[in-house]
């Protein structure tokens, strides 16, 4: 069978070439300028081919106690964040799906009212003063822990589970515990695997909630510490708790863009082993019969 093209089919492929080259050129252009020279970059001579190639950028940043304690912070920001929305999603959505459970519709309306009525930021902040939880990382952890359309969307998924699941592990005596944990969830590896991205994308590009809520600089997650040297590198300021003079003085566009690029590179590692159940996951807890 002979392929017919269409002039419409041309114009759509073209549309969508530069669509593709609107988001390759400039990340093509960050890590040039990552590998480059501060003096080359900062004039301009090259686009996405540095003249001269060097890890200069990389191997400062590596050894710098700043950043690398950053990025540690990210990590256990991600990884607690990521374990306590799994476990409170989880759970909350696995109850409210059995029609069983006293009060579950009580708890929906609740759930769903958060969905169109929010506190705000400080009545937020009041609360997690109170609490005692500033300038700790279950301030960002905690009052993100559960997500109204989280919560819904999983449960639709869990809706959708055979019945019949359930009833043969009762018959073998198993309890509700037992039943999530041997059934139910080895059978949710599409949408566990899908919020799982989703929470580890979140907590790892933190940023408003840790400078409201983080006033010590040392806790801070990597991507405030990215604002504070692009601030200081355009605003020729003068650096203050959150960068050591030795690092604000040796900021330049290479160094910035090396931090972006390390700041990217979990993400980019983690999603093609998740990218198999992410197409699946989000379509199957997102259609109700």
């Amino acid at each position: 069978m002979k392929l017919r093209i269409t002039w419409f089919d041309s114009v759509l492929a073209v549309i969508i070439l530069l669509i593709c080259l609107m988001v390759v050129l400039p990340f093509l252009y960050i890590i040039a300028v990552s590998f480059s020279l501060p003096g080359q970059s900062m004039s301009g001579a090259f686009f996405i081919w540095p003249k001269t190639w060097t890890l200069d950028a990389y191997k400062y940043l590596l050894n710098a106690n700043t950043f690398m304690t950053s990025v540690k912070n990210s990590v256990y920001i991600t990884v607690l964040g990521t374990c306590v929305n799994l476990v409170v999603s989880l759970s909350l959505a696995y109850a409210l799906s059995k029609k069983i459970m006293p009060g579950r519709k009580i708890m929906l309306l609740f759930i769903f009212f958060t969905m169109i009525f929010h506190g705000g930021m400080i009545p937020n902040y009041l609360v997690v003063r109170e609490l005692g939880l500033l300038d700790s990382y279950w301030a960002i952890v905690l009052p993100a822990a559960s997500s109204a359309f989280n919560i819904l969307v999983i449960r639709t998924f869990f809706q959708h589970l055979p019945e019949s699941l359930d009833e043969a592990a009762r018959i073998d005596g198993a309890g509700e515990f037992r039943i999530l944990w041997s059934v139910v969830l080895p059978l949710s590896k599409p949408i566990i695997a899908t919020f799982t991205l989703f929470f580890m994308v979140q907590y790892w590009n933190e940023f408003f909630t840790a400078i409201i809520y983080i006033n010590d600089s040392t806790r801070w997650p990597i991507q405030p510490l990215l604002r504070q040297m692009v601030a200081i590198s355009s605003s020729n300021i003068s650096a203050d708790a959150a960068l050591d003079a030795q690092m604000a003085a040796n900021l330049g566009p290479n160094v910035q863009n090396a931090a972006i690029l390390l700041a990217m590179l979990p993400v980019v590692i983690v999603y093609p082993f998740l990218q198999k159940y992410f197409a699946q996951g989000a379509m199957l807890g997102s259609i109700k019969e």
